[in-house]
């Protein structure tokens, strides 16, 4: 057992298996003798705790015991929002209320949210606070679109002229309406506590309307060149787009929170850093209407003029549940993605499980590499591993020949490279589409994939179904391994069962390695 996260009320701790979400047997957690709560996954939490104090955390099963003591943070003050005028009754408008209490909260200090319904509009976070949400406790966004005001894409300093990005969408600088949980520039920044943030999208026009909007939509969560923050034990729904976008961010650590939306609800994605630096997505459970985890680094523009990958990132011990894709990266890496580490997770009835997505377009500095997958279980995934150069998805020439032609075209800086995948100690049950679809460009095929220790047994009433997006794509139905414009091939210890066709499809490759 192992401390992942220490605030001032909160601890959230992991155990270390390797057992993918699930711990391998129940447990019981006493904290300073007491009994807490009987659970079952590989990562749990304490709450109700209180500043500067010592506990002794211990957790029992049947083949014995382990015990560890903690200290958790000292504020400066603990506030309660509703001594600011909040009422938390879900009908008065508490915006100003909730904001006031944060403008006057001292560097370290504490804003607690007791039980109740906190109707807001957007709030502006700073830095060196922590917002407490008591069980029972909701911040619920509201439904009036004017009372989110537009974010910039980007502004020019009246002094030097040089210009910065504000406001973003999918991989661009452009306006935005802003977050109901907004912070830019700032540091340090926790919010924690079983209670929920609900973006209140489902009584609005945002999942209506919103190809109408003149500006894209709002996020559940923007943190903006932020560093050092974290979330932690929150119920994030239904938010109007993306739940979490931590942009051009250091340290980012979100832990134990369950983030939903319905499965038809447009561009839910649960979790997107784009451009981050270190950041952990540590037992964690989702269930939304598109992606489970995006990682981006923003389209050609955003990619060639920061050059700031996504890079170091963890995910591990998180449940996807339904979403388009369970970890994705892109499609809008103009950066890349490197040293990216996801493992002990379980995904269950996503439409793919690891799913590269990029295309011709996203430049030369779109380089992936250093990415392993590694001990996670799929449940009924339409496609265990997508990985795609043709993504034909967000761009206003994503139909044009340039993307879709097979032939094979000069390199330029708007070529994309992918590196080395490993994919290990993969356990993948009814497959319905495909095993895996890889298909690399003929101009720059993908350098190396690896499969070790993998399994994929089909479902024997599989429906057909297309394993990625790109123009002229063909259903499939029970397909092996496709590798297309891969240099090297390796595939050790990789069995499947129930298959139509032959086990492995591959073409244009300079090495194949099997066993």
């Amino acid at each position: 057992m192992k401390i992942l996260f220490i605030s001032p009320v909160s601890a959230c701790f992991e155990l270390e298996n390797d057992a993918p979400y699930y711990a391998p047997e129940g447990y019981t957690v006493w904290l300073d003798g007491q009994k807490q709560f009987e659970g079952k996954t590989n990562v749990f939490s304490l709450f109700s705790l209180r500043p500067g104090t010592s506990y002794r955390v211990k957790v029992t099963t049947c083949q014995g015991e382990q015990e560890l003591e903690f200290t958790t943070k000292t504020v400066t003050a603990g506030v309660n929002v509703k001594d600011f005028g909040a009422l938390g009754d879900g009908t008065a408008d508490d915006t100003a209320a909730i904001q006031a209490a944060i403008h006057c909260l001292p560097e370290n200090g504490l804003l607690h949210f007791p039980a109740g319904t906190y109707l807001t509009g957007p709030l502006a976070l700073k830095s060196r606070i922590t917002l407490s949400l008591a069980e029972g406790a909701t911040l619920l966004g509201t439904t009036d679109r004017s009372r989110y005001p537009v974010i910039p894409g980007e502004a020019n300093d009246i002094f030097t002229g040089k210009s910065a990005v504000y406001g973003a969408w999918e991989g661009n600088a452009v306006p935005m309406y802003q977050a109901l949980i907004f912070a830019e520039h700032a540091r340090d920044i926790t919010v924690v506590g079983p209670g929920t943030v609900d973006g209140n999208a489902q009584n609005s026009d945002f999942w209506t309307h919103f190809k109408e909007f003149p500006t894209a939509r709002p996020r559940l969560f923007f943190f903006n060149r932020c560093e050092g923050v974290t979330v932690h034990g929150v119920t994030a729904q239904n938010s109007a787009s993306w739940q979490f976008h931590p942009f051009f961010c250091h340290q980012v650590g979100l832990y134990d929170l369950y983030i939903k939306a319905p499965k038809d609800s447009p561009n839910t994605d649960a979790i997107d850093p784009e451009s981050c630096d270190g950041v952990e997505i540590i037992g964690c459970r989702f269930s939304v209407g598109d992606d489970c985890i995006a990682i981006k680094s923003g389209k050609i523009d955003l990619g060639r003029k920061y050059k700031q990958p996504a890079d170091h990132h963890t995910v591990r011990n998180c449940l996807m549940e339904f979403g388009h894709g369970a970890v994705t990266l892109g499609s809008e890496i103009g950066a890349g993605v490197t040293n990216l580490s996801v493992s002990q997770c379980w995904f269950r009835g996503t439409d793919r499980g690891l799913r590269i997505k990029t295309r011709r377009g996203r430049g030369k500095d779109c380089v992936l590499n250093n990415i392993l997958f590694e001990n996670i279980r799929m449940e009924s995934v339409l496609t265990p591993v997508a990985i795609n150069m043709w993504y034909n998805c967000c761009d206003p020439d994503r139909f044009s020949e340039y993307v879709w032609s097979r032939e094979q075209l000069p390199v330029d800086e708007r070529t994309p490279h992918l590196g080395k995948f490993t994919f290990r100690r993969l356990t993948c049950t009814d497959v319905q589409v495909a095993a895996c679809y890889i298909d690399g460009l003929p101009e720059m095929p993908i350098d190396e994939v690896n499969f070790e220790d993998v399994s994929f047994t089909f479902a024997q009433d599989a429906k057909p179904g297309k394993p990625i997006m790109k123009n002229f794509a063909q259903e499939e139905c029970r397909l092996g391994l496709y590798l297309d414009n891969v240099r090297r091939i390796s595939i050790r210890n990789v069995t499947l069962a129930g298959e139509a066709g032959e086990k492995i499809i591959a073409n244009h490759y300079e090495s194949l390695e099997t066993d």
